[in-house]
């Protein structure tokens, strides 16, 4: 009897202690599986025993304070994954049936929705009547294996395994302010004039450590002599270039998202050095979503608005 049959589909262990284990493997943590999955580490260790006795076989190992898979668990992991990505395609399949239109599903940072995105989204939409577009703009990484994200766009270095990854534009990072902050009694004329100015600073706690501060930036401009740490902080880009472009003081501001301020003359730069990243933005999604055709087309749209 082949392994598709009804009876041996029957003779497959319980679910939940698939997922469990899936969970476990995709993390190499039973807490962030417990998490992902809403329930305790100690639910997620005892579904974890229960398929280990009714495999018969030790699927994962503790390692310092993590996890390791055996041989056994290396073998069961590719096959499980995909099986649960296939059944993610399958329920959003269903969805998309029963909606009398299609929709596609995005996920971008806060600040990338605010400053780029939605100034640009009419267009899409109008060239597209037959598309509904669902935005979901956050700052957590939404994981695409299990979310109903049909394509994402992430700011770091292009990392994403079992994803397809595609530049979508890479960043620079350079001082901004509001026209009015090059005149007065403190005009901004060279990197020195810094020090008679509010630093408006960017503590995007996700991108952390993706784009220079202003201290790394100022050192990487051959003026580490200045202090940056005084000033006032935001928690997204947006609100960093919003409070620039209200004359609040000097930004350190992404390229990508301040150009639009820039050529409508609400910014400018007063210096012309700049700094290069390690990290840009990157167009993400699962291989299978890319074989549906409003997936494409928005990612189409993108790289062309982009460009």
């Amino acid at each position: 009897m082949g392994l598709s049959s009804p009876s041996s589909r029957r003779r497959l262990p319980p679910l939940n202690a698939l997922r469990a284990f899936e969970a476990v493997a995709r993390y190499l943590s039973v807490t962030q599986a417990a998490e992902e999955l809403f329930v305790t580490p100690a639910a997620v260790s005892q579904q974890i025993r229960q398929l280990e006795e009714t495999l018969g076989c030790a699927l994962v190992r503790r390692q310092g304070r993590g996890v390791a898979l055996t041989p056994a668990g290396e073998v069961l992991l590719p096959g499980l994954s995909e099986g649960f990505d296939r059944l993610v395609l399958a329920v959003n399949t269903m969805r998309e049936a029963r909606s009398p239109r299609t929709m596609v599903r995005v996920a971008v940072p806060p600040s990338f929705a605010d400053k780029w995105l939605l100034p640009r989204l009419g267009g899409f939409i109008e060239s597209h009547p037959d598309l509904d577009v669902h935005v979901i703009a956050g700052m957590d990484l939404l994981d695409l294996h299990r979310e109903p994200v049909d394509l994402a766009v992430r700011f770091g270095a292009g990392q994403y395994p079992g994803l397809a990854v595609e530049l979508l534009r890479e960043e620079e990072v350079f001082p901004v302010c509001a026209p009015g902050l090059l005149a007065g009694s403190t005009p901004l004329r060279d990197l020195s004039d810094l020090r008679n100015h509010t630093l408006i600073h960017d503590d995007n706690p996700v991108e952390r450590g993706a784009c220079p501060d202003w201290a790394l930036w100022l050192t990487a401009a051959g003026r580490s002599d200045l202090v940056t740490y005084n000033g006032v902080h935001f928690n997204q880009s947006s609100m960093v270039l919003d409070a620039a472009v209200q004359g609040l003081g000097v930004a350190l501001a992404k390229g990508f998202l301040a150009r639009d301020d820039l050529e409508g003359g609400r910014l400018i730069r007063p210096f012309t050095e700049n700094h290069v990243p390690r990290f840009a933005y990157w167009i993400v999604a699962l291989p299978q979503a890319l074989t549906r055709a409003p997936v494409r087309s928005f990612r189409d749209w993108l790289r062309q608005e982009v460009s």
